[in-house]
């Protein structure tokens, strides 16, 4: 039902926007890639002025993306540490919860080795990320 909404109210518009654009500017362009000689190119093709629009924007999208994604590269690498950060400390949790259940088993001391009562323990306190929230 929901699919149904959508291309009624976005995608037939866009369809019939695209078709009207396309009759509009219909006539043939050439497309020089000969730089000395742009009256009789040597790399040229003729080409519909909307396919060479609809191409250039389609190029634009693609590079605007490439662009992004290697923009954004730092903080895939971030974001990659910070899960290893996560799952190092989920482990760590996981075995001190083994040890201290063991040792209550076994009538040993309630405090885990290395920790200090009273103490946030290390594996708690990572950092905060770019907006402010602990990590």
């Amino acid at each position: 039902m929901l699919r149904k909404i959508f291309n009624a109210l976005v995608i037939l518009p866009l369809a019939i926007l695209f078709v009207v654009f396309a009759v509009a500017n219909r006539h043939v362009v050439t497309l020089s890639f000969d730089p000395f000689n742009s009256s009789d190119p040597a790399l040229g093709v003729s080409l519909p002025l909307f396919v060479v629009i609809i191409a250039v924007a389609i190029f634009g999208v693609i590079a605007g993306g490439i662009a992004t994604w290697f923009g954004q590269h730092r903080w895939r690498r971030a974001a990659r540490q910070h899960e290893a950060d996560a799952r190092h400390a989920r482990a760590e949790l996981a075995e001190m919860r083994e040890r201290l259940l063991a040792s209550s088993r076994n009538g040993e001391s309630q405090v885990p080795v290395g920790a200090s009562p009273g103490l946030t323990p290390s594996y708690l306190v990572i950092g905060r990320d770019k907006q402010g929230a602990a990590l």
